[in-house]
This record gives structure tokens, C-alpha cells and sequence, in this order.
């Protein structure tokens, strides 16, 4: 595929946009590291969730929902769906808590909740366990899709693709901070947003496919359209469905969807204005995360599946792309291919803008982990603001370059390594939920649920075969997961309940700040304040019928947008009542809440 000249001045005039607000942030990101890493704590809600949103619009997302949408139909995405209840747990509870927490990283969460050298141990691990290598991981499948794209757009060698892709985007995020990282975001998003709808569009005009109605009139996709896993089959049932629902929304700690929020989510709420921005900007984020973006990549994804109906078509007409990089989820840049000139600029930069939005955000997230929970923590606590700016700009230059190399050397499909970081990190998720509202979970806690996560994972992916764990109605993965979710619980509940629990002070210091409340800090509560007869109202009912409102209407939006694309014109007219419904009364509920809210 060749560039024309004004594919090449429309990607100029991108890449000239996006350093110059680098660039224009500088200014106040070097001054300290509140500037840098949470862009001085006065970012509004909606900047926030447009920024939210971008991070999670990763060039790998859309081959993610190919690869999803082509093996296993659109319902397969309630593997990411799911997590939307996770999404509006930390809407509607976590969301002020971490605002008032009022930490510069999450991971110095750990020693305003616990005590000791176990705390100390705790956050200077996993600033280098999450900062560097976790993220490193992530970062290098998102390099991968880069990678994939540059194979089947560009005919690029994936080296090439690495370092035109590091370049612009280290330069930005270490020089800006993140509020270069978060300004670049809501003109990336924008670019990157409008260029999947309109390669929708093209999708739909092939002649293949025939438009809208050809598409879902084709008997190649029949089986791939419903929402909803067939009830018909337990197995697929289970899979896609009921597992995910059920159990993997508050078990797995995944990044952008972490249960009880964390990672660069958590970052994005410390950057607030306050509690009440912090709040609507995870709103935001969800409903345009789950219910609007899906859309554009899933029609490019059926579409695939007309034009190349397997893996062979597609190598057929790309003939050079190395076959250590030939899976399902290359079939999305592959339909690429059907742009024509200026647009094709567009959307490349639409692709591009994905990428870098993400490893912006990841780069600017990891290093605050590396400068503030490590390098101040453990090797110069006394540093100066402007030294510890300089060391957060060299440690983005150094975890792009690892990421490049992870990516070069190690990933090869999407889908694996979404299912390797799920594993990583499953059975741990209900602590991070419950460690704000029960005083009886401790440092020691964490840590073995850390060590028994990553253990079990590795055992259960490199030790054990896809055959042996395969069972009639659940697929090898499922099994992986649940049976990593059940180890790790039960390690991490029988630890809690036999280690010694954190020194009040430290406890009561941490319910006086964030003032989590209800029954599960009731000891601690009367410590604190012994002079109250009457317990502060919880809001924590009000709360879980919003988080429950929340979703279905989110649920419903999505639904019902999807309805309209299948012409089901009665379903979605239910659905998109349901979600103006909905909407108004989280409205409503939300002012019963402003009391508890600053």
C-alpha cells in the first residue's frame, strides 16, 4: 500500500500537533512532580474521560475485537464487557475515596492503609513489579498491533514500525507530563474515533459486502451476530457469559479496569479538580468506553469475515507478512487496505494516534511509579522536584525502549496476551475492593495474593496443556481462570484472617482521611470519633443501586446502538428508552449523594 503526498502532509500536520502540545505543556510540567505526573491536581471531569477513553483506545483494541468478533462472534467482547460493572463500582464508590486519599501515585495508597516494613516492601515492589514490568508488557501487545499494522499497511519491517512509533510519542510524554500526555488525548481521541467510524463506512462499501443490510443479510457472519452467548449451549453460555459476570469483574486486576480503580485510572482521579470531577470523568469514560466505541470496530470485523473468511485470504493477498505475525487480529489493519488517498492519511493517523495515546499514558503512569514509589522511596528520598522531573523523562525514554523490544521479540497475537495479563492477575481484585471498607486486610495480604497470582498463572499457562484443563463445556482459558481465581482467594482470605492486622493509629489515620464508613471499620470508627453517639450515615445503599443503574443503562445504550445497526427498530427504541430512563435516575440518585461529596 503506497502513502499519497497528501496521506503524508495530513500525517505531518499530526505528528506537528501533537509535539507542539508537548511542547506548549512543558512549560509548567517540569516545575515539580505534581505538575508532571497529575498535571498540577486541577484537571477537569471532562477532560479526564475524553483522556480515560484515548489511553483505552489502544491500537490493539480494534484487532482485540476482530480477533474476538471473528472466532467467536460479537458476543465473545463480554470478555471486556464485563468489566463495565467494575467500571461503575469505581464510579459510584471508589472514585471520591481516592480523591481524598490525596496521594501523588495509587501505590502510595500502601503506606497511607498499612504499616511497617510490609507496606514499605509492598509499594517499593510493585513500583517496580507494575512500573516497569507489568506495564512494559502491556505497552509492548499494544506495539505489537503497531507492529501489524505497519506488516500489512506499509509492508514495514517491525523494527521500522518500533522506532517511528517510539519517537513522536516519548518526545511528548517526556517532555509535556501528563498534562501534555492528557491534552494530547482529547485531540487524539478525536482523530482516532472519527477514523475508526469511517473505516466502518468504507468497510461496508466494498463490494463484497454490500452495505449494511448485505453485511447482516450475508450467511458467512450468521452465526457471529448475536449479542448474547447461545442459552442453548452451557458451554459457550458459561465462557462468555456467566464467567464473566459472575466472577471475573471483581477477581481480575486489569489495567483500565482494576477493581476499586488504580493504575493510570487512579491517576486520572488524583488529577482532579475534586471529588465531584473525579467522579463525572470516570462517568464519562464508561459510558463512552463500553457503549459508543465498540460500533466501528465490530462492523469492520464482520465485514473482515466476508472479504477474508480465513487466515489463508488474507495471507493470499499479503503475501510478505511474516507468518510468526499471522493470526485473526491482523485482519483488521488488512482491511485497512481498502482506503484510498487522503483518507488512508487520516485514518493511518487515526491508528497512530491510538497507539501513542496509549503508550503516552502507560509511559507517563510507569514513570510516576519509577521516580515517586521507587527512586525517591528507595535511592534519594531528598531529591529535588527538578531532578526527580529529569529522572521521570529518562525513565519514559528507557520503558519505551523496552516495551520495543518486548514487542520484537516475545508477543505475537493480541488475544493471548489480553488472556496472559487477565491471568496475572486473577483472584486479586476482591482485595483491592474490600481493603477501604474492612480494616482487617493488611499488607501481608497483598503480598501473598501478589506471589500466589503470578505463581498460579505461570504454573497453570507453561506447566499444564490446553487439553488436559479443556472440559466439556469450558474452554482451557476458563478453567485457568477460575482455578486461578479459587487458589488465590482462598490464600489471601486465610492469610488475612491468621496475620496480625495494622496498627490502629495507622488505621485510623486512613479512615479519618478518606472516611470509607460502614460496618466494616466500626472498631476503628469509635476510636477515631468517640464522641458520636449516632454512626455516620453510609451511603454505600445509595451507592450500589447507582452502580446497578449504571449498568444496565450502559448496557442498554450499547444494545440498543447495536440494535439500530441490525435494524431491530422495536428492540432498540426499549433500550434506548431504558438508557434515557436510567440516566435520569442516576441523576437524580447522584443528588442524594452530594452531602458525602466535596
Amino acid at each position: 500500500m503506497q502513502l499519497a503526498n497528501l496521506d503524508w502532509v495530513i500525517l505531518s500536520i499530526f505528528f506537528l500537533i501533537v509535539i507542539s502540545i508537548g511542547w506548549v505543556a512543558s512549560r509548567t510540567a517540569r516545575k515539580d512532580t505534581s505538575q508532571f505526573f497529575l498535571g498540577g491536581r486541577g484537571m477537569p471531569w471532562w477532560l479526564l474521560g475524553v483522556s480515560m477513553v484515548a489511553c483505552t483506545f489502544s491500537a490493539d483494541t480494534p484487532n482485540l475485537v476482530t480477533d474476538f468478533v471473528r472466532t467467536s462472534g460479537v458476543a465473545k467482547n463480554w470478555a471486556w464487557w464485563a468489566f463495565l460493572i467494575t467500571g461503575m463500582v469505581t464510579v459510584f464508590i471508589y472514585a471520591k475515596l481516592w480523591r481524598r486519599s490525596d496521594v501523588l501515585t495509587d501505590l502510595e495508597f500502601y503506606e497511607l492503609r498499612y504499616s511497617g516494613k510490609m507496606a514499605s516492601f509492598l509499594r517499593i515492589f510493585r513500583s517496580v513489579y507494575l512500573g516497569l514490568f507489568f506495564n512494559v508488557l502491556i505497552m509492548a501487545s499494544v506495539s505489537l498491533a503497531a507492529i501489524k499494522i505497519g506488516a500489512v499497511m506499509f509492508g514495514l519491517a517491525p523494527w521500522v514500525t518500533i522506532v517511528i512509533g517510539s519517537i513522536s510519542v516519548a518526545i511528548y510524554a517526556g517532555i509535556g507530563g501528563l498534562k501534555g500526555v492528557i491534552w494530547a488525548d482529547f485531540f487524539q481521541y478525536s482523530i482516532a474515533m472519527f477514523g475508526a467510524i469511517y473505516a466502518a463506512v468504507i468497510a461496508l462499501q466494498q463490494p463484497e459486502v454490500g452495505g449494511l443490510d448485505g453485511l447482516l443479510s450475508h450467511p458467512d457472519i450468521q452465526d457471529k451476530l448475536s449479542f448474547i452467548p447461545d442459552f442453548s449451549d452451557p458451554g459457550t453460555l458459561l465462557t462468555l457469559l456467566i464467567i464473566p459476570i459472575a466472577v471475573q469483574w471483581w477477581s481480575v486486576w486489569y489495567p483500565g479496569a482494576e477493581p476499586g480503580g488504580g493504575g493510570y485510572i487512579a491517576q486520572r482521579m488524583l488529577s482532579a479538580k475534586n471529588e465531584k470531577n473525579a467522579i463525572g470523568a470516570t462517568l464519562f469514560f464508561n459510558f463512552m468506553h463500553y457503549a459508543i466505541r465498540p460500533w466501528p470496530w465490530i462492523i469492520v470485523a464482520l465485514a473482515s469475515l466476508i472479504i477474508y473468511p480465513d487466515l489463508v485470504s488474507i495471507h493470499h493477498e499479503f503475501p510478505n507478512i511474516d507468518p510468526e505475525y499471522l493470526k485473526h487480529d491482523i485482519a483488521y489493519p488488512a482491511m485497512m487496505s481498502k482506503l484510498g488517498p487522503g483518507w488512508l492519511g487520516l485514518v493511518v493517523a487515526s491508528l497512530i494516534a491510538a497507539y501513542m495515546s496509549t503508550i503516552g499514558t502507560h509511559l507517563n503512569w510507569g514513570s510516576s511509579y519509577i521516580v515517586n514509589d521507587f527512586y525517591k522511596r528507595v535511592i534519594k528520598p531528598d531529591a529535588p522536584e527538578k531532578e526527580l522531573v529529569r529522572v521521570g523523562q529518562l525513565s519514559t525514554l528507557l520503558l519505551m525502549l523496552f516495551s520495543g523490544i518486548i514487542a520484537l521479540t516475545i508477543m505475537e497475537n493480541a488475544q493471548e496476551a489480553f488472556n496472559i495479563l487477565l491471568l496475572s492477575g486473577a483472584g486479586s481484585g476482591a482485595i483491592y475492593l474490600l481493603r477501604w471498607f474492612w480494616w482487617r486486610i493488611n499488607a501481608l495480604t497483598e503480598i501473598v495474593a501478589m506471589v500466589s497470582a503470578t505463581l498460579t498463572a505461570i504454573i497453570l499457562i507453561f506447566a499444564i496443556d490446553d487439553q488436559t484443563l479443556t472440559t466439556q463445556y469450558l474452554d482451557a482459558f476458563t478453567v485457568r481462570l477460575l482455578i486461578a481465581v479459587g487458589v488465590t482467594t482462598i490464600v489471601w482470605v486465610s492469610t488475612t484472617l491468621l496475620s496480625k492486622p495494622e496498627d490502629e493509629e495507622t488505621l485510623a489515620n486512613f479512615y479519618r482521611k478518606t472516611r470509607p464508613g460502614g460496618p466494616g471499620w466500626k472498631k476503628i470508627a469509635r476510636k477515631v470519633f468517640p464522641d458520636e453517639t449516632k454512626p455516620h450515615a453510609w451511603a454505600m445503599p445509595i451507592q450500589i443501586l447507582n452502580v446497578f443503574i449504571g449498568s444496565i443503562t450502559v448496557y442498554a445504550a450499547l444494545f440498543g446502538i447495536g440494535s439500530l445497526i441490525y435494524g431491530e427498530w422495536i428492540q432498540a427504541s426499549v433500550l434506548l428508552f431504558m438508557t434515557v430512563a436510567g440516566s435520569f435516575t442516576i441523576l437524580k440518585l447522584f443528588h442524594k449523594l452530594r452531602a458525602d461529596i466535596k
